[in-house]
């Protein structure tokens, strides 16, 4: 099997990212699959004054706004469900240090629709009459955040969104190929979408898959090699959340993680443990602890893979292709 676009995780972030960029993810609420080491890596690679957009709030956007590393963020949800508020991002934007400008789940995933049509703006009713409409963290742009028009067919006032086109998103998945055809076990949550609204694709699997599967379930692949520029082969890439079939969240390292972000002490031992900790996928498992890894790993959803388990490949036989690419 060739190296197709398969290549390692800091390679992806060296070659599709940079600062100030407009960086998108987020998928499947907070406790779902988000590609959290995508952010890890732009962490560890130092990027600055990102403008994230998430459709809804996860532990990586938590960390990107603990960090530093996010000057500007659009979202919907901000939460983390029973595990609080998300305390990173609470902070960043309590001190002043982050812009965060927020919309409905729905608002959101219709605004990435518009992108993926190139629509030059979004008619919609929701967020219509309420505050979200008219509080916008970037007034000082110039622009209107959500602006009354006309439909010309019933004169009813409706409102304009502005279509989201990020620069760069980063888009967990379960199944990939060394193409880029890629299969989501689970809620989407706005995935299809975005892999067609942003400029650059890069999916993060949890495991990579011989073209033969993709050619078996063509209907599954929503994520097509024609749109991704790059594949990262990442286990437990979502971690501490959960990938549907792969394994569970970690609810315990949840609320360490979160703990952690609410100062600026916390956020500094966690960015030296759990964010330049580790040099490799193998110093990754080491970290959250192989046991645990096999712990996650017995989810009452496993048998979501079991379809697509013949054509899994081997992670020895994709350690030299990493290295090739590292």
């Amino acid at each position: 099997m060739g190296m197709g676009k398969l290549i390692s995780l800091a390679e992806a972030v060296r070659r599709f990212s940079w600062d100030g960029m407009q960086y998108a993810s987020g998928a499947a609420l907070p406790v779902g699959s988000d590609a959290v080491v995508f952010g890890r890596e732009l962490v560890r690679q130092g990027r600055r004054d990102l403008h994230a957009v998430f459709h809804a709030s996860s532990q990586q956007l938590n960390l990107l706004a603990a960090a530093g590393a996010v000057a500007k963020v659009e979202c919907g949800f901000s939460g983390l469900e029973v595990f609080g508020f998300a305390n990173g991002l609470r902070r960043a934007v309590e001190t002043g240090r982050l812009l965060l400008e927020d919309y409905s789940n729905l608002a959101m995933a219709l605004r990435f629709l518009g992108g993926a049509l190139n629509w030059p703006f979004v008619p919609a009713t929701t967020n219509i009459g309420s505050d979200l409409q008219y509080r916008s963290a970037f007034s000082g742009e110039g622009r209107p955040k959500i602006p009354p028009v006309r439909d010309p067919f019933s004169g009813r006032e409706i409102g304009a969104f502005s279509p989201l086109r990020p620069d760069v998103a980063a888009i967990h998945v379960t199944l990939a190929d060394v193409a880029g055809n890629a299969i989501m076990l689970g809620t989407e949550w706005s995935r299809f979408e975005l892999s067609r609204a942003a400029k650059r694709v890069v999916v993060i699997a949890d495991a990579i898959v011989d073209q033969d599967c993709m050619r078996q379930f063509p209907n599954l692949v929503r994520i097509p090699d024609i749109i991704v520029e790059a594949v990262v082969h990442w286990p437990f890439a979502a971690w501490p959340q959960a990938s549907p079939g792969m394994y569970d969240v970690d609810e315990e390292h949840m609320v360490l993680m979160n703990k952690a972000l609410a100062t600026d002490e916390g956020t500094a031992s966690y960015l030296q443990t759990y964010v330049r900790g580790y040099q490799d996928l193998d110093g990754y498992l080491d970290m959250i602890g192989r046991n645990r890894v096999e712990v996650l790993s017995r989810s009452e959803t496993s048998f979501l893979v079991d379809p697509f388990r013949r054509w899994i490949v081997p992670p020895e036989h994709l350690a030299g292709l990493r290295g090739e690419a590292a």
